[in-house]
């Protein structure tokens, strides 16, 4: 995380002869007597490709401090807008039969009372063998393409996709692994910190099925157990029909209880049931975010969002408003 006065993003400052440096420019002391701004930019590297995020901040003298957390982009599209639980693809490889949000969680968004979670992002991976479809299942997502050419991924690659869930901003961070055995020593060291795995088989193909469970080992070799959402996700569902369609996904929802993990199949190729699936996946990662960040909340209470949904308020109670704690240094 780099921080940099406000401009110097995108100005490299000029050389300057004599070993002498650029004078810092002056700023208005009446300006910034009322708040102070900075521009945090936040780059994550894959080797392939960098994205850069900016959140501004502005700190005032009435203790309140006011965020804007926006990815450079477009605003969320209306199909990434999540307002009641979405349905599981089918009730018997389900991770929760549920149809409302729990009613912490509800209660939360209604009071704008959620934490950070809409300052997080939630990391998901996706594995599974070569030519399956992962990276035609996540650009179908992210950027509503299919291209039957594409080539194999090299190491790994990720896109950012940005929902609003119950009013409350939230943001997956998708990760692309390759299905190459080669490029697993490279991939594994990005399986850390997963709050989803997502394991891809190909449906016209049992031979990738049967690898789900090595893959699914390999992840959570790398996280703690129970701390992940597993999906077990058939692509190609347009490759298949009747009975064929019906076989393949018997024996997967079977391996998906074995796993503990929830069963899906889609098309990357017609969209069919990809923005539900990973509808379902975001709402499930919000809520155990906002239930995470409820259970460890301090006394003081958070806010993010009021009125107008940007705003980040701590509420100190009034018995210790001018009090210093005992044994609190100066800083």
């Amino acid at each position: 995380m780099v921080m940099t006065p406000r401009g110097a993003l995108c100005q490299p400052h000029p050389r300057t002869g004599g070993g002498s440096r650029p004078r810092p420019r002056r700023q208005d002391s009446g300006a910034a007597s009322q708040s102070r701004e900075a521009t945090v930019a936040v780059v994550i590297c894959s080797g392939l490709r960098a994205r850069t995020w900016s959140l501004q901040l502005c700190l005032q003298n009435t203790g309140r401090m006011r965020s804007s957390w926006t990815p450079l982009g477009p605003p969320v599209s209306q199909d990434r807008i999540i307002t009641s639980f979405p349905k599981w693809y089918t009730p018997d490889a389900c991770l929760q039969l549920k149809e409302h949000f729990h009613s912490q969680v509800s209660t939360a968004c209604q009071h704008r009372n959620t934490g950070t979670a809409g300052l997080r992002l939630s990391k998901v991976v996706v594995v599974g063998d070569l030519y399956v479809g992962k990276t035609s299942l996540i650009h179908r997502l992210c950027k509503n393409v299919f291209d039957r050419d594409y080539k194999a991924t090299i190491g790994v690659d990720f896109e950012i996709e940005r929902f609003e869930i119950a009013g409350i901003p939230y943001s997956l961070q998708i990760w692309d692994t390759a299905g190459q055995e080669k490029f697993k020593c490279i991939a594994s060291a990005y399986y850390r910190g997963a709050q989803v795995i997502i394991t891809a088989f190909d449906l016209t193909d049992v031979q990738t099925l049967e690898h789900t469970k090595q893959w699914l080992q390999d992840v959570l070799r790398e996280n703690e157990a129970g701390s992940c959402f597993i999906f077990l996700v058939g692509t190609k569902k347009d490759l298949l029909s009747g009975a064929a369609c019906e076989q393949a996904e018997a024996e997967a929802v079977h391996l998906a209880n074995e796993m503990q993990a929830e069963y899906w199949s889609v098309s990357a190729k017609t969209g069919e049931n990809v923005k539900a699936f990973f509808s379902r996946v975001a709402a499930l990662a919000f809520e155990q975010s906002v239930l995470q960040d409820l259970e460890k909340r301090p006394s003081t209470q958070s806010q993010v969002g009021d009125g107008d949904g940007d705003l980040i308020r701590i509420e100190v109670p009034k018995t210790q408003e001018n009090k210093r704690p005992p044994g609190l240094g100066c800083c």
